[in-house]
């Protein structure tokens, strides 16, 4: 991933790096969001399955929903995006990454 000249020379002043990321950055590699058009929680009621109650309630299917979910992304690969993320952290000592990802 290359990077503007004129971008690193910023950010090689800044005392942090700060990116904030959403499911943008997973969606391109095939990974499916939770709110987009198509997303997991028009299938699924969010409360009725991803917190405690619902796993004390009802384990077996919460299992079998993360189950589920796993199998969508067994086979997915890093993106661009991911990659870029990576070179950052690798460039900027005090590199953050923000997300709102959950895969």
């Amino acid at each position: 991933m290359e990077f503007s000249n004129r971008l690193l020379k910023r950010l090689s002043v800044a005392y942090n790096v700060v990116v904030l990321t959403g499911a943008g950055v997973s969606a391109a590699s095939g990974v499916p969001t939770f709110r987009g058009e198509g997303g997991l929680w028009k299938k699924f009621r969010p409360q009725e399955l991803a917190n405690f109650e619902a796993f004390s309630r009802n384990p077996e299917l919460v299992w079998e929903w993360y189950d589920w979910r796993r199998k969508l992304i067994k086979n997915v690969r890093p993106n661009l995006a991911h990659y870029a993320l990576v070179d950052l952290e690798k460039r900027f000592h005090d590199f953050f990454l923000i997300t709102q990802n959950v895969d």
